[in-house]
């Protein structure tokens, strides 16, 4: 089964961030992907990259072996200040230390990548910087990427409420899936042909 693992959230529970994630997520399951979550409540316990806490956190562990086993990622950021959030980062740090695995980093993997901000401005430039992350890291950007000006209107409780932010959300989700059923065909194909 198609694992996908997504990340993203804020130190607010509940966050826009957090409910876009989780609706993309919701739509890589209903096309048959196995999901798990790494929210703003792990976000924000996660020990800062490269500290002596980093090196004995669990949480930064499941993380990792997570990412190693998944087929594709979500990533889901606000957009503080023209970029990414701190928390976002620090957990993408993490993943240095895939770096001597097999697959490095991201390899090949498929990347769905969501940015949430109050004005369309930050919007765009987090998620450039999501995609330059996705790049560095080998990983391959789904070729939507949502930008979520947040405000009235957008989400109401735990739900999207506009119906286009909803479209796009699941978009992302069910391309990330889409990708990582034609990258898991990928090698089986060589092989025939070997």
């Amino acid at each position: 089964m198609i694992r996908i693992v997504g990340l993203g959230g804020t130190t607010k529970p509940r966050s826009s961030t957090e409910i876009a994630i989780k609706i993309a997520l919701s739509a890589a399951q209903n096309v048959g992907a196995n999901v798990e979550l790494f929210d703003g409540d792990f976000l924000t316990n996660l020990p800062h990259y490269g500290t002596a806490q980093a090196c004995e956190s669990e949480i930064a562990r499941l993380f990792i072996a997570a990412v190693r086993e998944a087929d594709g990622l979500i990533i889901a950021s606000p957009g503080y200040h023209g970029s990414i959030s701190g928390l976002v980062k620090n957990a993408i740090d993490y993943l240095e230390e895939t770096s001597r695995d097999d697959r490095i980093y991201l390899e090949g993997l498929p990347i769905g990548l969501i940015a949430t901000a109050y004005g369309w401005q930050a919007t765009g430039s987090t998620l450039a910087a999501l995609r330059s992350i996705a790049h560095a890291l080998r990983g391959w950007p789904t070729p939507l990427g949502a930008t979520i000006r947040t405000g009235p209107g957008v989400f109401e409780g735990d739900r999207c409420i506009d119906p286009s932010v909803q479209s796009q959300l699941e978009l992302v989700g069910q391309q990330v899936v889409q990708f990582a059923r034609l990258g898991s065909e990928r090698p089986a194909m060589a092989e025939t042909r070997a």
